[in-house]
């Protein structure tokens, strides 16, 4: 509907300035382009008083000078449009704009001009307007602020959106202080956990350092208990003491199959054998025996028990560190189970965060989706609603045409009906007064042609001089009732009789009044 009206102001009328749907009740807030509108179609005589300003003055002065001319038009328009119009509420300003194309519309069919509207309009409902419009612009006065009230309004607002928006700035200053101070925190509080985490990597070398320097075996898994570990170390020990005892078997065995020396040679070397650890000078003590072969060979299997010793040495400190290197590796393996889990905690709640935050954002976007889809809704009703009221007010108004029409002619039928009554009346009362004279006049005739026939065309001057004055005075000659004897109530003939002898009295009384005296 703003559009039609758009491109009908646009096109047709041409105002001097281009309106669009946007901007439609901004431009005719003021009341300018209505004056303008209506001086196009020669109905705004005034137009050249009108202002283009926005104050609350010149909307006054503006709406005040139109309103006889929308009257006269017959467009709905009171103090309350104007207020929505200077307002800018929406629809105010295109349901005004609908009524006047429609009225111009009838106007420029018709054919007539604003001069002959008025002098189309009686003259009573013109008083009435006239009347009505000195309570509009009063009303009106009342309605449209002063100036300097929107002026002091327009100030106090605008030192109020400073001391919010100062409000504002001062608040998000004090939100800047606190991420601030919450990222200082945070970086306190991560550079503590890595102080922690190098205190506590410093105190696990140091244990593991003491681990090697006490040849401790650590645990293989970290889920033994220390029960579990004494046992394993008590059953290593065991092991290492029946090897140790194998072995000794062993040696012995193949010396006394290899050997057959004397008893005592035997036992010597036996108990050679016994002090191998703690008797520093063998080779001294087995040079004084005279088999050289056998002294070659007790000194290599010495060499090679050393040697064995050695590499077992070596076995045993590389198991050491192997076992320790794996401890290392299981405590490592175990501290960044311990991050990744913490890590993943994180994440997690992250990720529970970050779908949180995806649905609210999807909520959001079905809220405004659907708050956009009611205010379509909200749109195409207002629009339905304005058409229909239009199409109402249309269908209302060619009702009122035709009750006017049907009171007009009824009106008219009255009028007819009213003079034709007034007509008989005229008629009957002049047909009863004609006829009343005509029946005085027969009476006087009958009753004087009487007496003529009586006194032999003699009459008395008194007795025709009182016919006379009866006939003058519209009483009957020839007597109506008896008044002898007068009755407490007399009838209306009576009074007529009565009122007949006190007029001849009278008329006596006169004449006396006037005889000359020589007669008297």
């Amino acid at each position: 509907m703003t559009g039609i009206l758009c491109d009908w102001l646009n096109r047709e009328v041409r105002l001097s300035r281009a309106v669009d749907q946007e901007s439609f009740s901004r431009e005719f807030s003021s009341g300018y382009l209505i004056g303008e509108l209506l001086n196009k179609f020669e109905l705004q005589d005034d137009f050249d008083q009108f202002s283009q300003s926005r104050l609350a003055s010149a909307k006054l002065n503006n709406f005040s000078r139109m309103e006889p001319t929308l009257q006269l038009l017959g467009v709905q328009f009171d103090q309350n449009v104007a207020r929505n119009i200077m307002t800018e509420q929406h629809g105010a300003a295109t349901k005004l704009i609908y009524q006047l194309y429609v009225a111009l519309e009838k106007k420029k069919k018709a054919g007539l001009t604003g001069v002959a509207m008025d002098a189309m309009r009686p003259s009573a409902h013109a008083k009435l307007k006239g009347v009505g419009t000195e309570m509009y612009r009063e009303r009106i006065k009342n309605l449209v602020p002063r100036q300097a009230d929107l002026s002091l309004q327009q100030i106090s607002d605008s030192f109020h959106n400073k001391a919010k928006n100062l409000e504002n700035k001062i608040a998000l200053l004090q939100f800047a202080k606190q991420e601030q101070a919450k990222k200082i925190q945070e970086g306190k509080k991560v550079e503590d956990m890595e102080k922690k985490i190098i205190e506590k990597q410093k105190q696990n070398e140091i244990m593991a350092k003491i681990q090697a320097a006490i040849v401790q075996i650590p645990k293989p898994m970290p889920q033994h208990t220390v029960k579990a570990i004494e046992e394993q170390k008590l059953l290593r020990k065991k092991k290492e003491a029946e090897n140790t005892y194998t072995e000794i078997k062993r040696f012995e065995t193949q010396m006394r199959k290899e050997i057959t020396l004397p008893t005592k040679l035997t036992e010597s070397m036996l108990q050679i054998h016994e002090r191998e650890f703690t008797t520093p000078a063998i080779t001294e003590l087995l040079s004084t025996y005279s088999d050289d072969e056998y002294i070659r060979k007790i000194q290599k299997r010495l060499e090679e028990d050393t040697f064995a010793r050695e590499q077992r040495e070596k076995r045993r400190r590389k198991m050491l560190r192997e076992q320790l290197i794996a401890h290392e590796a299981q405590e490592e393996a175990y501290r960044e189970e311990q991050l990744i889990n913490r890590l993943m905690r994180q994440s997690q709640q992250e990720r529970r965060i970050a779908v949180q935050l995806m649905h609210v954002r999807h909520e959001k976007e079905v809220m405004w989706q659907n708050r956009i889809f009611r205010e379509k809704q909200f749109e195409e009703r207002r629009l339905k609603e304005f058409q229909e009221a239009l199409d109402r007010e249309a269908a209302l108004a060619e009702q009122e045409k035709i009750e006017l029409e049907e009171q007009a002619l009824k009106e008219k039928q009255l009028h007819a009906k009213l003079a034709a009554e007034r007509a008989e009346e005229r008629y009957k009362k002049h047909f009863a007064i004609s006829w009343e004279v005509v029946e005085q006049i027969i009476d006087l005739v009958t009753k004087i042609g009487e007496y003529r026939t009586l006194t032999n065309n003699l009459i008395p001057a008194k007795l025709m001089r009182d016919w006379k004055e009866l006939f003058l005075k519209g009483k009957p000659i020839y007597e109506q009732a008896e008044i002898d004897p007068l009755p407490t109530e007399p009838t209306p003939e009576q009074t007529v009789e009565l009122d007949k002898m006190d007029l001849l009295d009278e008329k006596d009384y006169d004449e006396y009044k006037v005889l000359p005296t020589d007669m008297a």
